[in-house]
């Protein structure tokens, strides 16, 4: 038996998940017309997310704009039903007039709770909380650059959005304490903390009746509604893109929302036979939802948006998957894009290295936007 994360009940649980495409698969013989199919399938999703609602956009709070390296950047803030308000830095090139495409840059996990938006956008010249997988640019600064309004928002359970120390009992504390800013080593103890309380936050998300990437879907998607409700926006040329954590929500919020014209996913591609045999304890809590592996495979929740343009970046010697399922997840892809005759809105690029969205892969996901946005 090939070695895996659960010995000798891996070849059982990789038995239940079927190697046929599932029910509600483009892929599946028994769908013929995609409109039909679109609206079925992504109904199951949402249902199996259980996605708190959310209605409308939420009125936004302007805390402070500013100019730096050539950008106009707007420090905003909204208030969701719950928690505490969501922090956002919105970008956009200084001087710009009209209506701009838009893209919702979604920040990666990192193992980094403190921080969230400050890991792609860069707004002094310290860049301090920009993560060291970009290459040492905030990402959506370079794309603003390129003449969009990139709006980049904490998400749920990150920095602005994060559980706070002293809002939670001493017994799950254990000592650590809410950590000032460029306090380094509290901002380390708060990292390893938060990542021990999350098998306690998805416990407590279950029990609630919803999932951790319902609960992203949700806040993305009222993020995505403040930046297609901006008269600076032309909210019919919008997309979204992420590392990582960015990735997953990528491929929930590209898959699920038909607003987004225009996706890429980076460095967050693979199958659920990967997630179950091999990598696992790579990856967070973040990414599970209950039952719908029996549905749709993971690469398929981002196929719900076939055929709007999706591109894919993988790096060939990432830890967090193994290469041959990230291959299998591009054949995925493929097959779901070619049945609907959109096999030129797909595109899929492999670059070496470990896990990452350096300059050369940023420049092929700007180029992308730019086809297909501009």
């Amino acid at each position: 038996m090939q070695e895996n994360m659960i010995g000798a009940y891996g070849a059982w649980a990789a038995s239940l998940v079927p190697d046929a495409p599932g029910r509600y698969s483009w892929r599946n013989p028994r769908w013929a017309d995609l409109a039909e199919w679109r609206t079925a399938a992504r109904q199951q999703v949402s249902a199996r997310l259980a996605s708190p609602p959310l209605a409308g956009p939420p009125p936004v709070t302007l805390h402070r704009a500013f100019t730096y390296d050539g950008l106009h950047i707007e420090d905003l803030s909204w208030q969701l039903p719950y928690g505490p308000p969501t922090r956002s830095y919105l970008l956009k090139p200084a001087g710009a007039t009209g209506a701009l495409p838009g893209v919702v840059g979604l920040h990666c996990h990192g193992g980094q709770k403190f921080f969230g938006r400050e890991k792609i956008v860069q707004t002094d010249d310290e860049g301090y909380g920009v993560m060291p997988y970009y290459d040492g640019v905030g990402w959506a600064n370079e794309l603003a650059k390129r003449g969009y309004v990139v709006l980049v928002h904490d998400a749920f359970a990150f920095a602005s959005r994060r559980v706070l120390l002293r809002d939670a009992p001493e017994v799950l504390r254990k000592g650590v304490v809410d950590p000032a800013w460029g306090d380094q080593a509290g901002i380390e103890a708060y990292n390893r903390w938060a990542a021990e309380h999350e098998s306690v936050m998805a416990k407590s998300l279950f029990c609630a009746g919803t999932t951790w990437p319902g609960v992203f879907l949700a806040e993305d998607r009222a993020a995505l509604d403040v930046l297609c409700a901006r008269p600076d926006v032309d909210a019919s040329r919008v997309g979204c893109g992420g590392l990582s954590g960015g990735g997953l929500r990528t491929v929930m919020l590209a898959g699920m929302d038909e607003r987004i014209q225009c996706a890429v996913c980076v460095g967050m591609m693979t199958t659920w036979r990967d997630y179950l045999l091999h990598k696992a304890h790579t990856h967070t809590w973040m990414i599970y939802v209950p039952l719908l592996p029996n549905e749709l495979d993971y690469p398929e929740i981002l196929g719900l948006r076939v055929p709007h343009p999706t591109l894919v970046l993988n790096d060939i010697d990432d830890p967090l998957f193994t290469l041959p399922e990230m291959q299998r997840a591009e054949q995925i892809l493929r097959a779901v894009y070619d049945k609907a005759g959109a096999g030129d809105h797909f595109a899929c690029s492999y670059y070496p290295g470990p896990h990452k969205f350096d300059r050369p892969m940023q420049a092929e996901a700007f180029d992308w936007f730019d086809r297909w946005l501009k």
